[in-house]
């Protein structure tokens, strides 16, 4: 037989929802085939509730953190079939009916991955808190540098993923929420394709259960992680090489001192040996980690 029609699942991560996850399921079944929720460990009733509404439920012994949760529903996911798998939010800040405008660039075959911004139009964005403004704009730049160029929300959790794009994403590592930044780093590296699309975020009093400040550490101590291990020679070569030059003027420094006094400038001369260690340290964890990385790269 062919299919005429997608299999969509959407996916739900979920912690403490009580409140919303009623709504949540209940809107987006309108729109997909089959409702999975993660519990990353609720002390409340979310996992019963989504349950009973017909929603799969993936349970977490414990608060295992946002990205632990996404993984948990990429694989599920994937082991049912799924041919589109729409991530939205349990605390009801993403409106089910932009479902299907998430979903129709991939059936048009026209991305892998499909993200719903909040800054498309400017009158989408109107609701977002400054604060969150500020920082989800930050964080976008830095994942755009190193991964997809022209993004303008890298951080909306309202996405949509064609099968391919599932079977590359299907282990992610990040437990946190660096997981988006994750994503975008690994779509890149396998060659997928990226669209957004506008959509608008509700903000209400528990529309996040996340602090701010902590996510966003969380977000760009992330993106330095990975990108420390893609681009090893970058990250640790060029800054350790900065260190042997600054390191080769103090000696050279030095040396017309001792020339001219028969002395040494004890201050000049530390400065000079500790850029020289620190140079070293860093071209050598460079080379180190480019041939682990280069090796591990070649087996798997």
């Amino acid at each position: 037989m062919v299919k005429d029609k997608p299999f969509i699942v959407a996916c739900i991560p979920a912690y403490n929802e009580e409140r919303s996850i009623a709504r949540v399921v209940l809107g987006a079944r309108r729109y997909v085939d089959r409702v999975i929720v993660c519990d990353d460990g609720s002390t409340d009733m979310t996992g019963e509730i989504a349950e009973a509404l017909g929603a799969f439920v993936v349970r977490h012994e414990r608060n295992m953190g946002y990205g632990a949760a996404i993984g948990s529903l990429f694989r599920e996911a994937f082991k049912i079939g799924a041919d589109i798998a729409v991530t939205l939010d349990g605390g009801g800040q993403h409106n089910p009916a932009d479902i299907p405008r998430l979903v129709k660039p991939l059936m048009d075959d026209r991305g892998d991955i499909v993200i719903g911004s909040r800054f498309l139009k400017e009158a989408d964005s109107i609701g977002v808190p400054k604060y969150r403004r500020v920082g989800i704009k930050f964080i976008t730049r830095l994942a755009s540098g190193v991964s997809f160029e022209g993004l303008t929300d890298a951080q909306s959790g309202f996405r949509a993923y064609n099968r391919r794009a599932l079977k590359t994403l299907v282990h992610v590592s990040e437990m946190g929420m660096g997981v988006s930044t994750e994503i975008l780093l690994k779509a890149k590296e396998a060659g997928l394709r990226v669209v957004e699309v506008p959509v608008e975020i509700k903000y209400g009093e528990n529309s996040s259960t996340h602090n701010p400040l902590i996510h966003g550490l969380d977000v760009v101590l992330s993106t330095v992680k990975h990108l420390s291990m893609r681009r090893p020679l970058i990250f640790y070569g060029v800054p350790g090489f900065c260190a042997l030059l600054v390191s080769l003027f103090f000696w050279l420094w030095t040396l017309k001192i001792f020339t001219v006094t028969r002395g040494i400038s004890t201050n000049i001369a530390l400065i000079a040996l500790g850029a020289t260690l620190v140079g070293l340290m860093l071209m050598t964890t460079a080379i180190i980690l480019w041939v682990l990385i280069s090796v591990l790269r070649e087996r798997f």
